[in-house]
C-alpha cells in the first residue's frame, strides 16, 4: 500500500475514533438531553449512527488536515538566507512652471 493511502486511512480511523469518544462524551454528559432522546425513540439508534458518521467525517478531515501540514519536508532544513531586495526610493520629477510676475501685489495697497 502506498505511503499516503496508508496515511489517509490511519488518520481517517483516528479521526472517526475521536468522534466516537466526542458522541459518547455527549451521551454521557447528557448535552441537550440527547441520552433521554436517544433511549425514549425507536430511532434512537439510528441518531447515534447518524450523530458518529457525519462527525466523523469532520474529524477525519480534521485529523488528515492536520497530519498532512505537520509533514516535514527535508529540503527546508539548512538556512538559507533571504534575497535582498533594493529599497524603492522616491526621486520626484522637478517640473518647470512658467510664472507670470505682476509689480503690484494685493498688500502694497495699488
Amino acid at each position: 500500500m502506498p505511503k499516503l493511502i496508508r496515511l489517509y486511512v490511519t488518520q481517517v480511523a483516528i479521526g472517526f475514533g475521536l468522534a466516537g469518544v466526542f458522541v459518547g462524551m455527549l451521551l454521557w454528559f447528557n448535552i441537550a438531553n440527547l441520552w433521554h432522546l436517544v433511549t425514549h425513540s425507536d430511532k434512537g439508534v439510528l441518531a447515534v449512527l447518524i450523530l458518529w458518521l457525519a462527525n466523523g467525517i469532520v474529524f477525519a478531515g480534521v485529523q488528515f488536515a492536520i497530519a498532512v501540514m505537520r509533514m516535514k519536508d527535508d529540503d527546508d532544513d539548512e538556512p538559507r538566507g533571504g534575497h535582498r531586495q533594493r529599497v524603492m526610493r522616491r526621486e520626484y520629477a522637478t517640473i518647470p512652471v512658467r510664472v507670470e510676475t505682476r509689480n503690484r501685489t494685493p498688500w502694497n495697497g495699488a
